[in-house]
């Protein structure tokens, strides 16, 4: 594969107009100013008008948006004429609730869409494929148990985590049967600007600030491994530029944190009180914990994160204060469908040539 500093180099990123598809668009155009760019986005629910708008303006003779589905065999065509040098593949279903309600969308894309997408990057040549994955497909720890490596065994609990689970094993299925150059990235709970508010961190930010309700599943003693999503598009293109084919990459900064102490600092930052915490029943098969080892990108590649859990939170919250337009438009939907989805008794439900 031709390098990404190298002049001419081509990327397709999948979802690249999501949460951190997008971050990694913006990271990519800065990190590699001689790249170009083919976001391919079918614009669900979570990619934001305003986030497409916002790429657009960042370099436009290096960057296009094309709206497609990657389970879309017709998309061999489009790569044909974009002959990329690299595949990214963000593109998922991501939401644990709504997997649980509907399973199908999450095969459809999570499942389906990569292998689609795997077959028609092997038919362009000698192209990298990135699949980007989630310390969710490892299943859960127990509180004293040592964290998730590569080669932990795949337990997923969850019809999100098992999709996610079964187009790894897709992609390096690619590898091993037909020698296609795969390599995979597995994260732990990213947060930062332009994430969707259905997600933990910008649902309990946009509720606080608007006195609404905050819904904490059980407990709130679910701890999860956090990641800021600047430090995990530099390790993603890390990865892509020097990752060796047919490997998997855990990304983690090992900053473990309780669901219940992580909205207590939103609350604090923000100046509201803990009187809105609502505890609600528990998710279906909730993991109780996630945590990855991320050892072996940090010695083999020599990764580190740059921020910590608590200079990253203080970042997201003034980023979403400073940004209400951005996530108001989206709000209404998003706590509509989380409210539902815990309280209700039942549930319901141009292209442009580069």
């Amino acid at each position: 594969m031709k390098a990404p500093k190298e002049n001419g180099f081509r990327c397709v990123v999948t979802g690249g107009c999501g949460f951190i598809g997008s971050n990694f668009i913006s990271l990519f155009l800065a990190e590699y100013p001689l790249a170009k760019v083919l976001n391919l986005d079918s614009m669900t629910y979570a990619a934001h008008p305003q986030t497409a708008r916002h790429l657009d303006s960042l370099a436009p003779e290096r960057y296009q948006h094309v709206r497609g589905d990657i389970a879309d065999p017709q998309l061999g065509e489009l790569l044909s004429r974009f002959k990329p040098d690299a595949v990214v593949n963000f593109a998922a279903e991501t939401h644990v609730d709504k997997s649980i309600l509907d399973p199908s969308a999450f095969v459809q894309t999570n499942v389906a869409g990569v292998q689609n997408l795997l077959t028609l990057a092997r038919k362009q040549g000698n192209v990298r494929f990135l699949q980007v994955s989630t310390d969710e497909v490892y299943g859960s720890l127990n509180p004293d148990d040592p964290t998730f490596t590569e080669s932990s065994p795949l337990t997923p609990s969850s019809p999100y985590a098992a999709a996610k689970a079964s187009g790894d094993l897709f992609a390096l299925a690619a590898h091993h049967t037909f020698g296609q150059d795969v390599v995979i990235t597995r994260c732990t709970n990213n947060f930062g600007p332009y994430q969707y508010p259905e997600k933990l961190i910008p649902l309990v930010i946009a509720n606080a600030l608007e006195d609404k309700p905050i819904p904490i599943y059980g407990d709130g003693q679910q701890v999860r491994d956090w990641l800021h999503v600047v430090d995990h598009c530099r390790a993603i293109a890390l990865v892509l530029a020097t990752g060796k084919s047919g490997e998997v990459y855990n990304v983690s900064a090992s900053e473990e944190h309780a669901n219940l102490n992580i909205v207590r600092g939103i609350l604090e930052r923000v100046g509201k009180p803990e009187s809105l915490i609502r505890y609600v029943k528990d998710r279906p098969g909730h993991d109780r914990r996630y945590g990855l080892s991320a050892a072996k990108i940090r010695h083999t590649l020599g990764w580190s994160p740059k921020l910590s859990f608590e200079e990253g939170l203080d970042q997201t919250v003034e980023w979403y204060l400073q940004n209400s337009g951005w996530w108001r438009s989206l709000r209404d939907e998003a706590y509509a469908a989380y409210y539902q989805a815990n309280y209700a008794p039942k549930v319901q439900e141009q292209e442009k040539p580069l």
